[in-house]
Parts: C-alpha cells; sequence; structure tokens
C-alpha cells in the first residue's frame, strides 16, 4: 500500500478531479445549462413539474438547491459511519457511479415533453457529485503532509480544469459542427455530450480507486455502526467547537461560498437570459476561465507559500467581490459587451481555481494531526458549502421569480464576498496556516 507523501498517491488522488471535473464543467457551467435553456424557452419559459407551473430558471435553481441541501443532510452521518467502519473509499465510488449514471440518463432529456428527466436527474447527478465530493476531499489529509497540501490541492484543480476543457472541447465540436458527424437531430450533439460525461467519470475514476487507501487506521467496526458512527460525528462536532480558527474559517467559508458556487452554476443563464449572449460567446468564455484557472490555481499555491494562506484568500475573495460589480454594470446594449464579459471570464478565472484549493487546503491543515475522522471532519466543510449553494439557490430563485433577471442577485453576491473577507480578518496564524 502507497504510503502518505507518496507522489504515486498524492497523483492518484489529484486524479479523480480530472475524472469527475467534466460534470462541472460540462453539466454544471457549459453545456446542459445552455441546453436546459434552450429546450425549455417556449411559451415564455413555463415548464410543468409535479403537476405545477413554473418558470425554467426557478425549478432550475430550486432543484440544485435541492440536491445539495440532501448532501447537507446526509453527509455528516454518512461520513462518520464511514470512518467508524474505514470505507471512505466504497462511499466514493458509490457517489461517483450515481452520479455518472444519473448524467448519463439525461441523454432522454428531449423537452418540456418530458422535462422531469432533467430536473430529477439534474438533483440525482448533482448529489452524486457533491456526495463523491465529501469523501475525496478527506482523503487529503491522508495521502498528503501539511506541507504538501497546498501543491496537492492545486494539482487537483489542475488536472480537473485540463481534463474538462478537453472533453468540453470534443463536445463543443458536436454541438456547433453536427453535421461532422452525420448529426441532423439538433439535441443530439448535447446530449451525446453527456453520455460522455458519465463514461469519462467513471472510467477515468478507476485509477483513483485502485491506489486510495481503504480503511488505512485498519478499523474493526462493530454491528451497530449506524449508531457508532453518529456517536462519532457528536465527538468531532464537539471538538470543532473547541477550535475557534476553524469556526472562523467556516463562516467566512460560508459567506463566499454562497458567491463562488452560485456564480459557477448560474454563469451561462446570466450570460443568456441578462447579456443576450449567443452560446459560441458563453463557451469561450467558460474556455477561458478554465485555462486561466489553471495558471491561477498553481501561481495562488505559490503565492500562499510567500504569503500565507490567510492573505492569498483574502486577496482571491477580494477579486470576487469587484468582478461581481463588473457583472452587474454590464449592458447587454453595449455592443462591446462579449468582450467585457471575456474579460470578466479571465479575471474570474485567475481566482476560480485559486479560492477552491485554498480553502481544501486551508481546512485541511486545521483539521488535528492525530485524528482518525477526516471523513467526518470534512463533511462538514462540504456541509457547509451546501449550505451555501442552497442560500444562493434560493435567493437566486426568489429574485428571477419577481425581477425575470439575475442582476440584482449579482450585485446582492458582492455583499456576501465583502462579509466573508471581514471574518476572515479575525482569523490568526497556526502551527500549519499563516
Amino acid at each position: 500500500m502507497l504510503q502518505r507523501g507518496d507522489k504515486k498517491l498524492i497523483n492518484a488522488w489529484a486524479f479523480y478531479d480530472w475524472a469527475n471535473s467534466v460534470y462541472s464543467l460540462v453539466i454544471g457551467t457549459a453545456v446542459f445549462p445552455i441546453y436546459y435553456e434552450s429546450v425549455t424557452e417556449s411559451g415564455d419559459g413555463i415548464v410543468e413539474f409535479l403537476g405545477t407551473e413554473w418558470y425554467n430558471t426557478t425549478v432550475y435553481s430550486y432543484a440544485l438547491g435541492f440536491s445539495f441541501l440532501i448532501v447537507a443532510l446526509l453527509s455528516p452521518i454518512l461520513s462518520a459511519i464511514a470512518d467508524y467502519t474505514g470505507n471512505k473509499k466504497k462511499f466514493l465510488r458509490f457517489f461517483c457511479f450515481l452520479g455518472a449514471l444519473s448524467v448519463m440518463t439525461l441523454f432522454f432529456f428531449t423537452g418540456k415533453e418530458n422535462v422531469w428527466i432533467g430536473i430529477v436527474f439534474t438533483i440525482l447527478a448533482s448529489i452524486g457529485f457533491w456526495g463523491s465530493i465529501v469523501f475525496y476531499n478527506a482523503y487529503l489529509p491522508e495521502v498528503a503532509f501539511p506541507a504538501q497540501q497546498d501543491k496537492a490541492s492545486a494539482k487537483g484543480f489542475m488536472l480537473g480544469y485540463f481534463g474538462s476543457v478537453l472533453l468540453l472541447a470534443f463536445n463543443l465540436s458536436m454541438v456547433m459542427k453536427p453535421e461532422l458527424y452525420g448529426i441532423t437531430d439538433p439535441t443530439l450533439p448535447a446530449r451525446i455530450s453527456f453520455l460522455t460525461v458519465g463514461i469519462w467519470w467513471i472510467g477515468f475514476a478507476q485509477y483513483t480507486f485502485k491506489h486510495l487507501p481503504n480503511n488505512p487506521f485498519k478499523k474493526k467496526p462493530e454491528k451497530d455502526f449506524i449508531f457508532k458512527g453518529y456517536k462519532e460525528l457528536q465527538l468531532v462536532l464537539k471538538e470543532i467547537k473547541t477550535q475557534s480558527q476553524l469556526k472562523i474559517l467556516l463562516i467566512s467559508f460560508f459567506l463566499y461560498s454562497v458567491g463562488v458556487q452560485t456564480i459557477i452554476l448560474l454563469a451561462s443563464v446570466f450570460g443568456t437570459k441578462d447579456l443576450g449572449l449567443e452560446t459560441t460567446n458563453l463557451i469561450i468564455t467558460i474556455l477561458l476561465i478554465q485555462i486561466v484557472g489553471i495558471v491561477g490555481a498553481f501561481l495562488f499555491s505559490r503565492l500562499s507559500d510567500k504569503i500565507g494562506n490567510i492573505k492569498a484568500l483574502k486577496i482571491t475573495i477580494l477579486i470576487w467581490a469587484v468582478a461581481c460589480v463588473g457583472a452587474y454594470i454590464l449592458n447587454k446594449e453595449d455592443p462591446n459587451v462579449y468582450l467585457k464579459f471575456y474579460a470578466l471570464g479571465a479575471f474570474l478565472g485567475l481566482v476560480l481555481g485559486a479560492i477552491q484549493t485554498l480553502s481544501r487546503s486551508t481546512y485541511s491543515k486545521l483539521i488535528p494531526d492525530e485524528t482518525q475522522d477526516n471523513a467526518t471532519y470534512f463533511s462538514f466543510y462540504d456541509v457547509t458549502e451546501k449550505i451555501a449553494i442552497v442560500v444562493g439557490m434560493i435567493i437566486a430563485g426568489i429574485v428571477t421569480s419577481y425581477t425575470s433577471s439575475l442582476r440584482l442577485f449579482i450585485l446582492i453576491l458582492a455583499v456576501f464576498f465583502i462579509a466573508g473577507f471581514v471574518v476572515l480578518s479575525f482569523m490568526k496564524k497556526s502551527k500549519y496556516v499563516k
């Protein structure tokens, strides 16, 4: 079995980002949101789901929010059970397959006549993706020592950006030039891309599953593992309450995650509905964000070595706040709005991977060295993020239901970033976090 700190083990762990990031790019950001909007926009965007009429953007926002709420409710107890039984890898594998197979089922979503397929399997795919991330992140302190964790976390995000861009480029060649593949059905290229995401995700994840350790602490669980897992959860919760720096980071992380994750999820919808951008403009922007994101994750992981995690994180938060204001003042009547959207995308790309990389590694460094409950600790990190997304999507749903626009919502997010910056300012330097 590969030992903690081994480069091969760290690479195998980081490779799961290569496997699963195609979901967050193709399904969460690029192809699916645009596809969903295009096949549900007729009739003023009104769709029927659960016997009720909904505005298409509103029901999509609520569906994603519901999926994050499910993950937030399940992950702490599942993580505690995984820690108690030593079965993190089994949980990681289960959620990976749930997400990938659900994404592939989106192939059968063709329009308003079966919008329930789009909504239901969007929810299940989201649960699979974010559920797997809980257990994936929990491996970081077990595969890398604190001094390696910034670079290991950055490596994961860089691999994720690079791999997802490759698959997206192939998918876009089908979407934009279907005649090259002999495709005449206008919905088929996007639906095939959903299949490729699931196959890519499951296929490449096998390398990670092969090398990650299972039950590294040699735990021998008793039969009443659900009750024992619950006790494990209570124990970790008590420990977190005594760690002031961890609590400050979680509060700040919650506040700026309301902005980061909802912008990722709704950026394409904002560009389409509020700025009137063409699909080509959106795709160029998304690709630009991914490419610059590789550079940003690398640069900020190095910057954190020089000025410390806290200062580096604060810089990224400020840039996000400025970007929100910049997005708010964009005007669809401006003939150069697409160029300004590109510039804004590059600006965001610089800090997108950076804020995620630094958040993950900073939290990992604050987990007590002696603990064997890494999944449970990281479940609180992930629950914080999921609740933040739920809050963000609810706010987005409310704002769009009243204004039919995301402009005001984008400006509201700037307030969350500023609040996160203020809270983070109360963090003090510690053994591993400077």
